[in-house]
C-alpha cells in the first residue's frame, strides 16, 4: 500500500506541471526573500554614508571653519577682493582628499602658499571630510587607481600613452614645473613644486581641482585619458639619466645662466686680478732726459 502511494507521488513529481510548480514556488520564494532584505541592506548603507558625513562635519567645525566659514562657505578678509579660505562648495571630495592628504590642510597662515607637510589627519578622517563637503554640492569625486594607472596595456600602447602625455605636459606645464617636473619660482614669492616622487592620485586630483595658482584642468578640457598619460610620463622621467651632464637639479636656463655668470665670469675676473696682484713692477723712477730742468 505504501509502494503503490509512494510510486503515485514519484510518477506526479516526473510530470512536467510539477517542475513548472517548483519553478514558479522558487522564484516566489527568491522575489520575497529580495524585497525583505534588500531596503534593509539600503537603509544600512545610508545610514553608514550619513554617519560618515556627520563625522566629516565634526572633523571639519574643529579644523576647518575657523578659515572656511561654519558652512564651508568661505570667509572674506579685511582686504577687498580676499578671502582667508575659499568657498567648499562644490570643489568635491577629490579636494580634500588632495589638500588634506598632501598635509597641505590645514594651514597656518592662509596668505602663504600652502606646502607639503605631514599629514595631521589618517585615512578614515580624511575620507569623512570628503564625504562631508561631497555633500555639499556636486564635485570632483576621489580618482580611483584604475583612473590613473597605465597597468593592463600592451607595450606598445603604454609607448603611445607616454608620448602622448609628454606632448601634454610640455605644452602645458612646463612653464611652471619645468621640462622634467623639478619646479621653478612663480610671481608674488610664489613656486610651483616639484613633480617627482609624487603619488600618481595626487597628480590627477591636481589635474582635477587645480589646486591654489594651478589651473583647473576638469575632464571638459583635459579627458580622463589624458590625465592617466600625463601621469605616465611623468614617472618615466623620475629615473631619466642627465645625458647632458651636470643638470643642476634640471632648473633650466635661468640657474644654468647664474652658474655661468658666478663662476664662470666670477672665476675669470677672480684670475685676472691675481695675475695683476702677482705680476713684476718696477720700483725704479725714469731719468729727467738731459739738458731738462727739473
Amino acid at each position: 500500500m505504501l509502494n503503490r502511494s509512494a510510486g503515485r507521488i514519484s510518477r506526479h513529481r516526473r510530470g512536467p506541471v510539477a517542475g513548472l510548480v517548483v519553478l514558479l514556488f522558487g522564484l516566489l520564494i527568491t522575489g520575497a526573500l529580495y524585497t525583505a532584505l534588500a531596503p534593509a541592506q539600503a537603509d544600512e548603507q545610508s545610514m553608514s554614508d550619513e554617519e560618515l558625513v556627520a563625522a566629516g562635519r565634526e572633523l571639519f567645525m574643529v579644523g576647518c571653519s575657523s578659515c572656511h566659514g561654519l558652512n564651508a562657505e568661505g570667509l572674506p578678509t579685511v582686504r577687498e577682493g580676499q578671502v582667508k579660505g575659499p568657498s567648499l562648495v562644490g570643489v568635491g571630495a577629490a579636494a580634500v582628499d588632495f589638500q588634506v592628504g598632501t598635509g597641505r590642510m590645514p594651514m597656518a597662515r592662509p596668505e602663504q602658499q600652502a606646502p607639503r607637510k605631514d599629514v595631521v589627519y589618517n585615512d578614515e578622517e580624511i575620507a569623512a571630510m570628503a564625504a562631508y563637503v561631497a555633500s555639499l554640492a556636486p564635485g570632483p569625486a576621489v580618482p580611483t587607481e584604475q583612473d590613473y594607472s597605465i597597468e593592463g596595456m600592451s607595450e606598445e600602447e603604454r609607448e603611445e600613452a607616454i608620448v602622448r602625455g609628454g606632448q601634454i605636459f610640455l605644452t602645458n606645464c612646463t612653464a611652471c614645473h619645468n621640462f622634467n617636473g623639478s619646479g621653478g619660482a612663480m610671481p608674488r614669492g610664489g613656486y610651483a613644486p616639484e613633480l617627482k616622487g609624487v603619488e600618481d592620485k595626487y597628480i590627477y586630483e591636481a589635474l582635477l581641482t587645480g589646486p591654489q595658482a594651478m589651473p583647473n584642468f576638469s575632464n571638459g578640457n583635459l579627458s580622463p585619458e589624458a590625465k592617466r598619460d600625463v601621469i605616465a610620463y611623468l614617472n618615466t622621467i623620475e629615473d631619466q639619466p642627465e645625458y647632458g651632464g651636470f643638470g643642476m637639479g634640471g632648473l633650466g636656463p635661468v640657474s644654468e645662466g647664474l652658474f655661468a655668470w658666478v663662476l664662470g665670469v666670477g672665476g675669470l675676473v677672480g684670475f685676472a686680478i691675481w695675475i695683476a696682484a702677482h705680476t713684476t713692477r718696477t720700483t725704479r723712477t725714469p731719468h729727467l732726459e738731459e739738458g731738462a730742468e727739473a
